[in-house]
């Protein structure tokens, strides 16, 4: 690893350390589940968590977990390997996603959001069989406003992530500590360090994805007038005043008081 690439892991792990801290993400006998996809996000968590379990004052565990949906030519094997050859303690879990997606997907609805949803049911599953009370994912600080922006304009929401719920199952906790890191940053350490990018291989990747990338068109026109943009949106999302919104609930909750 470069000066340069190691400067750049450090600022990332004192963001991700900033965000355990801020939100109260970690604790002391924590074992944690890490999803990890084979993509760059879910890389660099787990190693930037290794990194600071190393040296944290409080004791957790980490079990990284691959969830293999089943789609062809997915090469899980190089998931294995690199998991391997780090030494991390991790489970490749095997399903029959994609056959339940082809049998089961009605017409015009998402592909997508299907499979996401067998895929946290089985993080759930695994979360429970490894005996973690926590699951950990790698959705970065872009991955917060871009979904705050796609909620907004398509949703009528206003509403994003957030760093540390409560799992649908109310059992485990989820957590998001990569909140701070921006993409670009990730992306960089990505290429210097030559991660094995593996991608789902499912037959509709990226056909659902431009409403969020058009997001991400958006933010980087945005940030060439202002460069700090990305920090003050996820600012923003944890800077609420409810009281200067439009929720009718909230303003009938006012009008008792």
């Amino acid at each position: 690893m470069t000066k340069a690439t190691e400067k750049l892991f450090n600022k990332m792990k004192r963001q991700t350390g900033k965000a355990i801290g801020d939100f109260d993400l970690i604790a002391d006998g924590d074992r944690i589940l890490v999803g990890i996809s084979g993509g760059k996000d879910s890389y660099l968590l787990l190693h930037i968590l290794e990194a600071l379990r190393v040296k944290a004052p409080v004791k957790f565990e980490l079990i990284a977990v691959n969830i293999d949906s089943g789609f062809p030519e997915y090469q899980k094997e190089r998931i294995e390997h690199h998991l391997k050859q780090h030494k991390f303690k991790y489970v490749m879990a095997k399903t029959n996603s994609y056959q339940i997606i082809e049998e089961k997907l009605k017409p015009g609805t998402s592909y997508c959001a299907f499979c996401a949803r067998l895929r946290r049911g089985t993080l759930y599953t695994q979360a429970e069989e490894l005996d973690c009370n926590k699951v950990a994912l790698g959705h970065h600080l872009d991955d917060f406003i871009e979904t705050l922006l796609l909620n907004q304009f398509f949703g009528g929401t206003l509403a994003a992530m957030n760093a540390k719920l409560l799992a649908d199952n109310g059992k485990h906790t989820i957590i998001r500590p990569l909140v701070y890191v921006e993409e670009a940053d990730i992306q960089e350490f990505s290429d210097n360090i030559e991660f094995p990018i593996v991608n789902c291989s499912c037959p509709v990747a990226g056909t659902e994805e431009q409403k969020r990338y058009e997001m991400k068109l958006l933010i980087k026109e945005l940030t060439e007038k202002i460069p700090e943009i990305r920090h003050s949106m996820i600012r923003a999302i944890g800077n609420v005043h409810p009281r200067h919104l439009l929720d009718r609930q909230l303003i009938k909750r006012d009008d008792t008081i």
